[in-house]
C-alpha cells in the first residue's frame, strides 16, 4: 500500500497488488474507490462505504484535480 497524497483528513492510497481499473482508494472516517480514467478520460466513483457525503464530495473534488498526477502513481506502481 502507498499512500500517494494527504489532504483534508483523507487519505489517498494505490495499493501494489491490486487490479485494472487504474483507481485509488480514499480513506476518512469510511473508504471510496475513484476511478482514474484514461489520460483522456474522467475519474468516476466505483463505490463508497462510510464515507460522508461532504468527504465524499471532498475526495472526488481532489481526484478531478490530481487526476493525472495519481495516474501517473498508478502507472509508475503498476507498469
Amino acid at each position: 500500500m502507498v499512500v500517494i497524497h494527504r489532504e483534508a483528513g483523507l487519505r489517498f492510497v494505490i495499493f501494489v497488488n491490486d487490479h485494472q481499473p487504474a483507481h485509488v482508494h480514499v480513506f476518512g472516517d469510511g473508504e471510496a474507490k475513484v476511478d482514474l480514467g484514461s489520460a483522456r478520460g474522467e475519474a468516476s466513483l466505483l463505490s463508497c462505504v462510510g464515507l460522508s457525503d461532504a468527504d465524499l464530495r471532498r475526495a472526488l473534488r481532489i481526484v478531478a484535480d490530481r487526476r493525472l498526477e495519481f495516474l501517473a502513481r498508478w502507472n509508475a506502481i503498476h507498469g
